[in-house]
């Protein structure tokens, strides 16, 4: 698993213990609360689609008008993922234990030193899978309910082509990568129970699946200087090739020209360079408890 880019100190996936599930925070009474008061527009809900080459397509839905405990109980029944963003500020009372955790993860691991971090609840139906991806940043997953399997691949160019990183940094596609079943010779799979927590090198490909439970869990996403620079480097590489030209792999930069990268990105960034294409996804379902799938079309 060290076939990646530049991982940091975090060299391969590795399980913790955390203390989160202990305090109550995946009960049905604490998630039915917070769904009930959790703003409309932090809600991602999709439903994946799979054919027989493990390709994927995604739907998305919206919040719907169901209450807390309806929209758990839809989730718990069906076959939905569904990711509640900006957790450090929708349930301060879990990202402050989270935190707590996080830094003890984190002297684990020599050099690391977050700058940057962010969150996103997810509930999923027992039933549910989630596609071939990578995250532009650092992982810490919190395991809170439920038992869930994580297939972690090496980060390298046959896994993760630095094309598709650019695309998905400069949110010009979704993190779904190109997925090939040859892939799992290469996999690292963890099984996690509540109380558990996983990390894994920066960038690293993955996915996940419930085994046959509903789950519950906390991303923590991450950034440190050096994933910083790497992430800059990459949106202002996406910039050049959508203007035709060929950057060089960020791989083979070395530290003044990654941050001259990085540097550029921001300033194209605020100049909108290019423009984010993931706003143009149609959202047709909302959950619906009962429904196939715990979901109904969207009435026109």
């Amino acid at each position: 698993m060290n076939r990646t880019r530049d991982p940091g100190p975090v060299k391969d996936a590795r399980v913790h213990d955390h203390g989160l599930t202990d305090q109550g925070f995946g009960t049905d009474a604490a998630l039915a609360a917070v769904l009930d008061r959790y703003p409309a527009e932090l809600f991602d809900i999709n439903l994946y689609d799979y054919d027989a080459a493990g390709q994927v397509s995604l739907r998305t839905g919206a919040r719907g008008n169901l209450s807390g405990h309806e929209l758990l109980a839809a989730i718990q029944a069906g076959r939905l993922w569904v990711n509640l963003r900006g957790i450090e500020t929708g349930w301060p009372e879990l990202w402050a234990a989270a935190t707590a955790d996080f830094r003890r993860i984190q002297a684990r691991y020599p050099g690391m030193r977050a700058v940057r971090r962010a969150g996103q609840l997810i509930l999923s139906s027992p039933r549910a899978r989630v596609p071939y991806h990578f995250d532009a940043a650092g992982v810490v997953l919190f395991h809170l309910r439920g038992r869930k399997r994580v297939f972690v691949y090496p980060g390298d160019e046959v896994h993760l082509p630095e094309r598709c990183m650019e695309q998905v940094v400069a949110r010009q596609t979704t993190e779904e990568l190109p997925y090939d079943r040859a892939f799992e010779a290469d996999a690292r799979v963890l099984d996690l129970e509540p109380g558990q927590a996983v990390t894994w090198p920066v960038y690293a490909p993955h996915r996940v699946e419930n085994l046959d439970r509903f789950c519950v869990s906390l991303s923590m996403d991450f950034q440190t200087w050096p994933s910083r620079l790497r992430t800059g480097a990459l949106y202002t590489n996406a910039v050049l090739r959508s203007r035709g030209g060929a950057p060089r792999r960020t791989e083979a930069m070395g530290l003044p020209e990654l941050a001259a990268r990085w540097a550029a990105s921001l300033a194209l960034r605020r100049a909108g360079a290019l423009q984010s294409r993931l706003g143009d996804i149609a959202r047709d379902f909302e959950p619906d408890v009962g429904a196939p799938d715990g979901a109904r079309a969207l009435q026109a």
